[in-house]
């Protein structure tokens, strides 16, 4: 009973969420490694097979659905680049988040239908989507470098304050030499 005492005090608790969702997202990285190694390989094969037939037609419909093919195993990269960072780092970079959403709209935008234009909503609400997640996307990136800024500045200081001290004599001045040079 006191074991399970112990493991409910807020230290040793957050020590085992924190194992736990590290090896969920271990596993979610290894599952998704392997999806996306199949899907390049599937990807590859059917694409060879595509560029050797001679009835297969490479503008308009067959260039777009190997565009969003590919758009598809690039957006996977991306997730698999969100776990192993969050992995690396313990925590989410929204900008690679906000970076993976802009990609999958693009996407979304690159295979559009044919028909796209009779469908105003559609083509309204990707636009809201683009516009949303860029403004996003740059306030994010404004915060982080006015912090990187900040933290760059806060580290001068804490140099300048334990670097060695400088001599009067290193620098040019003497506190016994007048300001018009000794005599």
């Amino acid at each position: 009973m006191r074991r399970l005492q112990r493991i409910f005090q807020d230290k040793p608790f957050l020590h085992l969420i924190d194992r736990g969702e590290r090896l969920v997202a271990k596993l979610l990285a290894v599952m998704l490694f392997l999806v996306l190694v199949v899907a390049a390989i599937k990807f590859s094969v059917e694409l060879l097979f595509q560029l050797v037939d001679p009835a297969v037609r490479w503008e308009g419909e067959g260039l777009i659905a190997v565009l969003g093919d590919l758009l598809n195993l690039l957006i996977a990269i991306e997730v698999l680049q969100n776990i192993t960072s969050y992995l690396r780092r313990h925590v989410v970079q929204i900008e690679l988040v906000l970076l993976t959403a802009i990609t999958a709209v693009a996407r979304k935008v690159i295979v559009l239908p044919p028909n796209a234009e009779n469908k105003p909503m559609l083509v309204v609400g990707l636009g809201v989507a683009v516009l949303c997640l860029a403004a996003a996307f740059w306030m994010v990136r404004q915060v982080n470098e006015r912090e990187a800024i900040e933290r760059e500045v806060r580290e001068r200081e804490e140099l300048a304050r334990r670097g060695p001290a400088r001599s009067f004599q290193a620098a040019g001045h003497s506190p016994a030499v007048g300001a018009d040079g000794p005599h």
